[in-house]
Formats: C-alpha cells, structure tokens, sequence
C-alpha cells in the first residue's frame, strides 16, 4: 500500500497537504500521527511541527479500474479504462473495444452498461461513508442516449396534444426518467408523471 509522510504546523494541516498530494479524501486513507505538534518553550525553542503518516487504504480508482480488469477479463473482452475523479464523481471511460464487443458493453438501451455501472458502485462504496458517484460510458454514449431521450419526449408530448391523450413510455430507469421530466418541464401545454414499480416505472405525457 502506498504510504506518505507529512508535516504542517498542525495535524491537520499535515493531513490536508497529504490528501491533496494522494488526490484522496480522509475515507480512502488511514491516518498515524507521528508526532504532534509542540510549540517548545516561549513558542520559540524547541517548537516541532505534526507529523503524519497518510496510508491509501481505499483508492475509489485503483478499485474501479482492478474490478474492471477482472470481471472483464472473465467477459473475455479487451478494453482500456480511463478513471478520472472530480469531486464526489468518478468517470470512467471504456476504451479500445472491438466493434463487435461495443454492443455487448451497453446491452439494449444501455442496460448493460448500467448494470455494470451499477457493479463498479458496489464495490467502490462497500464501507464508505462518503457516497461516490459512479458514471461509466463508452464512446460517449450517454450523451448521445441523452439527446435521443429529448427527442423522444418532444415528439410525443406533440403526439400527446395532437390527440388530447396520456401517452405512456416504455420503463426507463430513474437516471432516464428524469431526462424526460426535464426535457418537458418549460413546456406550458404539457405536464409529465412516473407511474409504477420499479424496475417497470414509466414517464406519462399528457396535455394539461
């Protein structure tokens, strides 16, 4: 495990340096305090600043990026993983796949993809008391899953005042959902609803 030492004028002072150079937070790490600090006489004689010694314990990305490895490896699918962590979010980006394996990554309608997604979050959280936020992509597709959900409800919140009727769509998962309560918020004509039990809960269009 990888282990640094630091000093500052107080513990936390040494903590802090000491995270921001690992780019952790307290919870991936364990904390030994080598020496407190000690003002030493007439605050001038013999002052000693904390020392600390910060251990990674539980590196969010090195957890992210060996689950991977694994459960891909027993997938029988080559990839490379990018991680990057900003703030409380850990993305993840699947890289040089196969063509023929990029299907099987994100499933129908991406339900693969988030079911992994899903997996990476489990193992990353086990015993944190700070939630991370998993986002796992390939080739940008929730962005492009994204704009063909707006399209989706535009067309049938039109399709819902052509006809003066609720329509109901498919079952989508919250994270989808909520692009389409969004798409349709502004539009004055038009009021959006979940109905149902998870995971069967579906968005309903219908004219106000």
């Amino acid at each position: 495990m990888r282990s640094i030492v630091k000093t500052g004028k107080t513990v936390k002072e040494a903590v802090e340096e000491a995270l921001n150079e690992l780019q952790l937070e307290e919870d991936d790490v364990s904390i030994e305090v080598l020496n407190e600090p000690s003002k030493g006489f007439l605050g001038l004689i013999g002052a000693k600043d904390a020392k600390v010694k910060v251990t990674v314990t539980n590196d969010p990305v090195e957890m992210a990026n060996n689950f991977l490895e694994i459960l891909f490896a027993k997938m029988e699918i080559k990839a490379d993983f990018q991680i990057t962590r900003k703030d409380k979010d850990l993305n993840i980006e699947i890289e040089n796949v196969d063509e023929r394996d990029k299907g099987i990554i994100i499933g129908k309608r991406g339900k693969t993809l988030d079911a992994l997604q899903y997996l990476v979050s489990l193992v990353v959280n086990k015993d944190r008391e700070k939630y991370v936020r998993i986002i796992l992509d390939i080739e940008n597709y929730r962005h492009k899953r994204e704009q063909t959900l707006i399209r989706l409800a535009k067309k049938m919140a039109a399709k819902s005042k052509a006809l003066n009727k609720k329509i109901k769509l498919e079952p989508m998962n919250p994270y989808e959902r909520r692009i389409i309560h969004s798409a349709l918020q502004n539009d004055p004509n038009i009021l959006t609803h979940s109905e149902g039990e998870e995971p069967f809960r579906r968005v309903v269009i219908e004219r106000k």
